[in-house]
């Protein structure tokens, strides 16, 4: 039996992971599923990404993209039907992310955090900590309960009005984009929250939705070690070709030496060679022992690119 060749690093409670094996659903992938630890240490997988360490993390052969954003295009790249944007309006579709993975999840994050309180573990706690750059302080979050609610009822809210009364999905006619980046966090709430029902009682059309997106299921999914998976990156050659970008406003181009971040948390660098570069994307080469020759591809929104 062959290994599909979608390779997804993942743990099944990651609400960004969610995102992305809906979309297997929707587009009918079959994948690979290689689970990985909630918290560090993930000593199969930093060789692929170079220190990178947020979830979720997609392989394909020695190819490795980080951050939904940029996995979400990669697929829509190789399987563009059905589309991500059925009803047009890509670039607001796109931008959603904005939206739906900063204000809204993090708001989501402390109302989620707030109510589980001491249940959450000390270990997980360091780990946030770690990732953050800054105190993860679940007693915080708890007393701060109140205004997260205020918080994400107006994030429901615009579902809500999107919806309407007649609107089976966000995006229009069909499932798209927009409805798999908001989905993130009413299924991140349906999870952990033992009052979902009462957090989201006032908003039948949401709730009703819900039911429909959860019902696309997650595709063809098989699982896989992370050592195997560290065997096919080790074993493959990336195939990532060079790719110029006349436009970048500051001159880069393949071959220049550089060190991506993410802007918010989880900043540690990666460091490699650029190989492509677009305004939205860059993929960068680096070499590791343990994994060989790879080429690490990054979103550019959300993203700093550093000289090296």
């Amino acid at each position: 039996m062959t290994t599909p060749a979608i390779i997804l690093h993942h743990f099944d409670e990651s609400p960004f992971s969610e995102k992305i094996r809906i979309v297997f659903g929707l587009k009918d992938i079959a994948w690979t599923s290689v689970r990985i630890s909630r918290i560090m240490p993930r000593p199969d997988l930093m060789p692929m990404t170079g220190g990178y360490r947020r979830t979720p993390v997609m392989q394909i052969g020695a190819d490795i993209y980080c951050d939904s954003q940029c996995i979400l295009r990669e697929l829509e790249r190789r399987f563009p039907q059905p589309g991500l944007t059925p009803d047009g309006n890509a670039g607001i579709a796109w931008a959603t992310a904005m939206w739906t993975d900063r204000s809204f999840f993090q708001n989501t994050v402390n109302l989620v955090f707030g109510s589980l309180a001491d249940k959450v573990p000390q270990e997980f706690i360091a780990d946030r900590e770690k990732l953050r750059g800054a105190k993860f302080d679940v007693a915080a979050m708890k007393q701060a309960m109140p205004q997260m609610r205020d918080q994400v009822r107006a994030h429901l809210q615009w579902i809500e009005l999107q919806l309407g009364v007649s609107r089976l999905w966000l995006s229009g006619g069909k499932p798209g984009l927009i409805d798999v980046n908001a989905y993130m966090n009413v299924w991140y709430i349906r999870q952990n929250m033992a009052d979902a029902d009462a957090v989201l009682a006032e908003f039948g059309n949401t709730r009703a939705w819900e039911t429909r997106m959860r019902a696309i299921g997650h595709g063809r999914r098989s699982e896989m070690s992370t050592s195997d998976a560290l065997g096919i990156a080790k074993a493959a050659t990336p195939q990532t070709a060079i790719l110029a970008d006349p436009s970048d406003l500051n001159g880069r181009k393949p071959g220049d030496r550089v060190e991506v971040v993410p802007d918010d948390y989880g900043k540690i660098k990666v460091s490699g060679e650029i190989v492509a570069l677009s305004s939205q994307h860059i993929a960068i080469r680096r070499h590791d022992p343990l994994a060989g020759e790879v080429v690490v591809h990054f979103p550019r929104a959300g993203f700093l690119v550093l000289p090296a």
